[in-house]
């Protein structure tokens, strides 16, 4: 079969067809269960993370070197040359210079779009501020799909910060391929951007609003939190909406007993630590995950056929 993402950017989920979706779940799916393969044998690849990350950023360097690659790059922008003025787009077109793919990591919305069109090199986007993330999307998508046996059809709430959260942007935008209901339980000042509600009511997919996470999560698949970020709210407007959605064992009491709870993490408050050892907690397996989806679009974007 053909791999039409070889030599591709990974820039917004948004360019991802299901088609593309499902051979990178296919593909991680297999790594999991077979191991990883020399896949990037011969590779050198540039992690540059200018904003900090943990799970992203080493699930990426662990990726590249069980693939066989090498590492270069850096996980500080404060040691880098932007320090001293120099901007984006030189350096990526430097970085591109040196190695065969990026991993990019920015605070600045549209940073990965940018590196992607002044590189000669794949640019994969490990998150660009508030815009999207479409890695951690890839590794929801096949979390989902792991812990439910399908993606088509489920009932989807997603949880907490709706507008600066740059995981349930793009996860949103990668649902509406299989067209499920969501839930969107959120305080009036981080609700949904009405760009995703527009992309998301052309798409034909439903979705409605719901003040209380106690009601929503006797109707769901897969419950989906997210923590308030207070580095992107000013201290007055954190205050008014942090813990306001809490989970805890007993909110999940009237759950269906497929449903899984899933988080990007980091967590804060926002899902207590005994639900970690309910039936229902999948987000720990959903971090591990994010191996295994990287290695699948590390090998697909580096080789032309994996034969």
């Amino acid at each position: 079969m053909e791999n039409r993402l070889f030599g591709r950017d990974i820039v917004s989920i948004s360019d991802l067809s299901r088609d593309d979706i499902e051979s990178i779940i296919k593909q991680a799916a297999t790594l999991k269960e077979l191991g990883a393969g020399p896949y990037l044998s011969g590779k050198l690849i540039a992690s540059c993370f200018f904003e900090a990350s943990t799970r992203t950023r080493l699930s990426f360097e662990a990726a590249v070197q069980t693939l066989g690659g090498r590492l270069i790059g850096f996980s500080d922008s404060e040691t880098t040359s932007a320090k001293k003025g120099e901007k984006l787009s030189d350096s990526i077109r430097m970085i591109a210079a040196y190695a065969d793919a990026i991993l990019l990591r920015h605070p600045h919305e549209g940073a990965a779009r940018m590196a992607a069109e002044v590189a000669e090199t794949p640019v994969i986007n490990c998150g660009d501020g508030a815009n999207q993330h479409p890695t951690q999307t890839l590794l929801d998508l096949f979390s989902i799909a792991e812990c439910q046996g399908r993606l088509d059809g489920l009932n989807i709430a997603l949880v907490g910060d709706l507008k600066y959260g740059r995981t349930v942007h793009s996860l949103a935008l990668a649902l509406a391929h299989f067209k499920p209901h969501l839930h969107f339980v959120a305080p009036d000042a981080l609700r949904m951007p009405s760009y995703i509600e527009n992309a998301l009511a052309d798409g034909g997919v439903s979705f409605e609003y719901q003040d209380s996470l106690e009601d929503v999560v006797p109707k769901v698949d897969v419950l989906y939190l997210t923590r308030v970020q207070k580095e992107r709210l000013d201290p007055t407007e954190y205050m008014h909406v942090a813990s306001k959605y809490v989970l805890t064992v007993d909110g999940l009491c009237n759950a269906q007993p497929h449903l899984r709870v899933m988080h990007p993490l980091p967590r804060v408050d926002e899902i207590h630590p005994a639900v970690d050892t309910t039936e229902h907690a999948y987000y720990f397996e959903q971090a591990k995950n994010g191996l295994y989806v990287r290695q699948a679009l590390l090998s697909l974007v580096m080789n032309e056929s994996l034969e």
